[in-house]
C-alpha cells in the first residue's frame, strides 16, 4: 500500500492546497504539513514553493508526482485484480456525468452497480460536458459519461447509448395543434437553450451548420443551465426548447409538455464514456461493461 505521506503529497499536489488536502483526507492541516515536511526531509529536496497564501510544485515535486500517480494507478489495479479473484471487487470509482446524463440516466445504473458490487465506493461529479472532460484531464475523476460530440485527443471515447433532441413546448401551445415542426419554422420560434459548454448546444450548432446557419441566426430568448430549469420555464412561456428525449419522459406522460415531431431534421447524438488515454481499465472498464449490459448493448 502507498505510504500515507505519498497519499498526502498527492492530494496537496492535486489541490495545491494544504487545507483542501486535509479536508479530503480527514486530517488536520498541521498533520498534512508535517507529512510533507517528513517527505521533503527524506528526498532531500523541497517539493512545494510557498508564495503567500498559495503554493506550487517545484521541479522535484512535479517529478515525484509523476511516480506517485503511477504508483497509485498500480495499486488500484492490484486491488481490483485481487478483489476479482474473490468476487469481492472493491476500491474507489470516481465518476463524472454531464448534466442530462446525471439527472436522467445514471441514477438507476449507480443503484444496480452498488447492489452488484457493494464494496466499491462510488462518487459522482455533475457538470456540463466541458467540466467533465476537464475533470478527466486533471485526473479528478476516473470515468466520465458525456453528451458532447467534440472529442479531445487526450481522451478515449466509447459509445454508450443514443439520444435525440426534440422540440418541446408546453401543453396548450399553438404548435401542438399541428403536432410537428420544420427546421425553417423552428428557426423563427423564440427559443430557450442550454448554456455554452453543454453537449446539447453542440448538437444544435452542428445541425445549424448543415443548414448554413449560425447560432446568432436563431431567435434565442435566453440560455439556461439545466434541463429542469428549461422545463419549468416552458410551463410559463410560449417558447420552444430542444431537450433530450430522456429528460422529458415524465412531463410528456403527464401531459404538461408536448414533444413536437421534427419534419425535416433530426437532432441525434450519442452519449459517450470517456477516460484518459492509457488509463488502466480496472473499475472504469467494469462499470462500462456493466452499464452496457444493463441496456442490452454489445460489450
Amino acid at each position: 500500500m502507498l505510504d500515507f505521506r505519498w497519499i498526502v503529497f498527492r492530494s496537496v499536489a492535486k489541490h495545491l492546497s494544504f487545507t483542501k488536502a486535509a479536508g479530503e483526507l480527514f486530517i488536520t492541516q498541521p498533520a498534512a504539513t508535517k507529512r510533507i515536511q517528513e517527505l521533503e526531509a527524506e528526498v532531500g529536496q523541497r517539493l512545494f514553493l510557498r508564495k503567500g497564501n498559495s503554493i506550487q510544485l517545484t521541479s522535484a515535486g512535479e517529478t515525484l508526482l509523476t511516480f506517485v500517480d503511477r504508483a497509485h494507478a498500480l495499486q488500484q489495479e492490484m486491488q481490483f485484480a485481487l478483489g476479482r479473484l474473490k468476487d469481492e471487487v472493491g476500491g474507489n470509482l470516481r465518476l463524472g456525468a454531464s448534466t442530462t446524463i446525471a439527472q436522467y440516466v445514471i441514477a438507476p445504473l449507480l443503484s444496480a452497480f452498488y447492489q452488484r458490487y457493494p464494496h466499491v465506493r462510488l462518487s459522482l461529479l455533475n457538470g456540463n460536458t466541458e467540466t467533465i472532460e476537464q475533470a478527466l484531464l486533471h485526473q479528478d475523476i476516473d470515468l466520465g459519461i458525456v453528451e458532447g460530440s467534440s472529442q479531445r485527443r487526450e481522451l478515449q471515447y466509447t459509445p454508450f447509448i443514443p439520444d435525440e433532441l426534440l422540440p418541446v413546448v408546453r401543453s396548450g401551445h399553438t404548435l401542438t395543434l399541428q403536432g410537428s415542426i420544420t427546421f425553417k419554422e423552428l428557426v423563427k420560434q423564440p427559443l430557450v437553450l442550454r448554456e455554452r459548454g453543454s453537449g446539447t448546444l453542440e448538437v444544435i450548432e452542428e445541425a445549424m451548420h448543415a443548414h448554413h446557419l449560425r447560432l446568432p441566426d436563431l431567435n434565442v430568448v435566453l440560455y439556461l443551465g439545466s434541463s429542469e430549469t428549461i422545463k419549468s420555464f416552458l410551463l410559463h412561456s410560449d417558447c420552444v426548447a430542444l431537450l433530450s428525449a430522456h429528460s422529458i419522459k415524465q412531463e410528456v406522460a403527464a401531459g404538461t409538455l408536448v414533444a413536437l415531431q421534427p419534419e425535416d431534421f433530426h437532432l441525434t447524438r450519442t452519449f459517450w464514456f470517456a477516460q484518459l488515454v492509457g488509463q488502466p481499465d480496472g473499475l472504469a472498464r467494469l462499470f462500462q461493461r456493466f452499464a452496457q449490459r444493463q441496456y442490452n448493448l454489445t460489450v
